[in-house]
């Protein structure tokens, strides 16, 4: 599985610019369990490694059941640990948590992907754990290219700034009895994909061959599917300074995927975030849906196993399967814990054989821990065993997404996903759409590279 960012020379990074407003917002940050701790910086404490710790899930509702089990089973085998959860959804995270960088009230432990990691970091906010980790158990038990990528998305310094506990991937999920009823071919290619979206679209009945994501997330799942279309395989063109999103074959990929809105999708999905999307495939009859492995139970649990697949992204040209990079998860350990021998006991137990492996086989994503990795449920859970065989059977080619730059996640969610609506409505171009994620992200790769020079 290569899924390793690209990274640049040691040196300094830059602090992204959407945390100017985290002073404003800071009085925010008592209503995710402010605990006292402080604020970015911080260089916090040991401590005893017993008592109370907090803990930030970056998925809260979604992953709120399976967390407390963990957390159960870890303070039943850490009696002298009090673990304090605190959901938050997806789409708040990096908001609470870039707030409480600026006016306080910390975790001692917090989900961090690479998608959040390197904004995080350049506020100097997170312990490394390359000591801890070298000293632990877990040494040499965790993916190699996950925790690259974790490595690589923390920026310059080449320090680990968050313990890997998944790798996700993209998939299509589809109906097999719709597709069975017309007479469909399964959706293996992107020509078979958009003749399914039209064939299974009646509206008169409400029925849609897709669902398209236009809320929030949508700037990702745009980019796959526009990737995958156009086979180009690289973020970056040779130089490594402009980047390929505008490339003419990137920009009718994106006519064409853009164009489905409400010919072949429910009008709703303008302002649909994963969750909607994800219910309202689940409760309806529309043929196909893209999201990752993270909805594969929340589709068992409302169709069965015999009514939907999920299987890697269509193939392109010359038979070719081209996807970007799926953000690698993991937990970080904040720098301003009072307590953080017991922060790191509840990291390391959280990526351990046995805790890792129930968290995963609930998520339907690929367990970080090599052990985990092993197990049984993985054979019996389709859609997590195809994905894992594609990024590591070398019939897939990965974009990579540049984490790194700290400005990513603001460039790809606040400042685009508007943008991205405005072409579904047909108010704005594909190309004008593309030219203007073009300026702005290579702006942030030429400031990065100024700065790592």
């Amino acid at each position: 599985m290569n899924i390793s960012n690209r990274r640049s020379s040691t040196g300094r990074r830059r602090v992204p610019a959407a945390v100017a407003l985290g002073a404003v917002l800071a009085l925010t940050a008592t209503a995710c369990g402010d605990d006292g701790s402080g604020a970015g910086g911080d260089k916090g404490a040991e401590g005893s490694g017993k008592g109370k710790i907090v803990f930030w899930d970056n998925n809260g509702g979604v992953r709120t059941d399976i967390w407390k089990e963990v957390i159960a089973d870890f303070e039943k085998a850490n009696p002298d640990i009090d673990v304090e959860y605190v959901g938050i959804a997806s789409t708040e995270y990096q908001s609470k948590v870039d707030t409480a960088i600026q006016g306080g009230g910390l975790p001692d432990v917090g989900g961090v992907g690479a998608a959040m990691l390197a904004g995080f970091a350049a506020q100097n906010a997170l312990d490394p754990l390359d000591e801890r980790l070298e000293k632990s158990p877990l040494n040499g038990k965790l993916n190699k290219d996950m925790v690259e990528s974790l490595r690589a998305a923390g920026g310059g310094d080449d320090k680990l700034y968050s313990l890997p506990t998944s790798a996700n991937n993209g998939v299509l999920y589809y109906r097999t009895d719709l597709f069975e009823k017309a007479g469909l071919e399964e959706p293996t290619t992107w020509d078979r994909f958009f003749e399914a979206a039209e064939k299974l679209t009646n509206k008169g009945k409400n029925e849609f061959g897709y669902t398209i994501r236009g809320g929030a997330g949508s700037i990702a799942q745009a980019l796959d599917a526009m990737y995958g279309q156009s086979g180009i395989t690289s973020f970056w063109d040779s130089s490594g300074k402009k980047t390929t999103v505008n490339d003419p074959k990137n920009v009718e990929a994106l006519e064409k995927y853009a164009g489905l809105y409400k010919k072949v999708t429910p009008a709703a999905d303008l302002n649909n975030d994963f969750t909607k999307m994800v219910a309202q495939w689940d409760s309806g009859t529309i043929g196909m849906l893209n999201h990752n492995l993270g909805s594969y139970q929340d589709h068992v649990k409302a169709l069965g196993t015999e009514k939907f697949r999920g299987i890697p992204q269509p193939t392109g040209p010359g038979g070719k399967r081209v996807q970007v990079s799926n953000p690698v998860d993991g937990l970080g350990l904040f720098k301003s814990s009072k307590n953080k021998e017991a922060a790191w006991k509840f990291i390391e137990y959280a990526t351990s054989h046995e805790a890792n492996s129930k968290f995963n086989e609930s998520a339907g994503q690929v367990p970080a821990n090599s052990d985990a990795a092993k197990d049984a449920w993985i054979q019996k859970a389709e859609p997590t065993k195809l994905a894992a065989d594609a990024l590591s059977d070398g019939s897939t080619n990965i974009v990579q997404l540049p984490y790194y730059l700290p400005d990513w996640n603001t460039i790809s969610k606040a400042d685009n996903e508007p943008n991205f609506q405005k072409v579904l409505n047909g108010d704005l171009s594909a190309k004008e759409f593309l030219d203007t994620l073009a300026e702005q992200l290579n702006e942030a790769q030429a400031e990065w590279d100024q700065q790592m020079g």
